[in-house]
């Protein structure tokens, strides 16, 4: 039992992480912070995950009531969903990692780099689709305990940004996010399928 749990946390908190588009984040950071301070950077790299964290947390808990006030279906917003997860990687795909990022005034933690970058369209229609599916307390929490893990590991990556940015380099953060790219497309490719399978049954 605890294992079963475990592995469904597991496996929902990699998923999850992959939709955050980490390499996305990554590059993000480390061309809008160059020239921001270590306590600057600290507390952007802290506030950036919480925002997805709540932000994630809230769609998976309430999204279902988003289906009921617009009258659509889970099958009709999988598919949805499923299409722009598909154009997030083909996206990334096309990620050369030498983008050049423009500066911003103000707090740039939760506008760019939760939303849209961490919690883009295509990923807050994966958290709700995954909310949606989850009909007991048991999923629930094993759901928002997954978000916690990705957004936690979201902040690990970006305190170690500057240091993984040198190691990497620009083509080290290109092949990641090509690799984060076709692990997406795996997951829109299933998503679609099944909204599609639902949709003719």
């Amino acid at each position: 039992m605890i294992i079963d749990l475990l592995s469904a946390v597991l496996g929902n908190s990699i998923k999850l992480y992959a939709l955050m588009t980490p390499p996305a984040v990554l590059s993000a950071f480390l061309g809008y912070t160059r020239h921001y301070t270590r306590a600057e950077k600290r507390k952007v790299a802290l506030k950036t995950p919480l925002a997805i964290f709540l932000l994630g947390s809230a769609l998976y808990l309430w999204g279902a009531n988003i289906f009921e006030l617009f009258g659509f279906t889970l099958d009709a917003f999988r598919i949805g969903s499923g299409v722009l997860l598909m154009l997030t990687a083909i996206a990334l795909m096309r990620d050369d990692g030498e983008t050049e990022h423009e500066h911003i005034e103000g707090d740039i933690s939760i506008v760019p780099l939760a939303i849209p970058l961490g919690m883009g369209p295509a990923s807050i229609g994966a958290v709700m689709v995954m909310g949606a599916q989850a009909t007991t307390t048991e999923k629930t929490l094993i759901g928002v305990f997954s978000l916690f893990l990705a957004a936690l590991a979201m902040f690990l990556l970006l305190r170690i940004a500057d240091m993984a940015g040198r190691i990497l380099g620009a083509t080290g953060i290109a092949v990641l996010a090509k690799l984060t790219g076709l692990i997406l497309a795996a997951i829109a490719a299933q998503v679609i399928f099944t909204g599609i399978k639902g949709f003719l049954n």
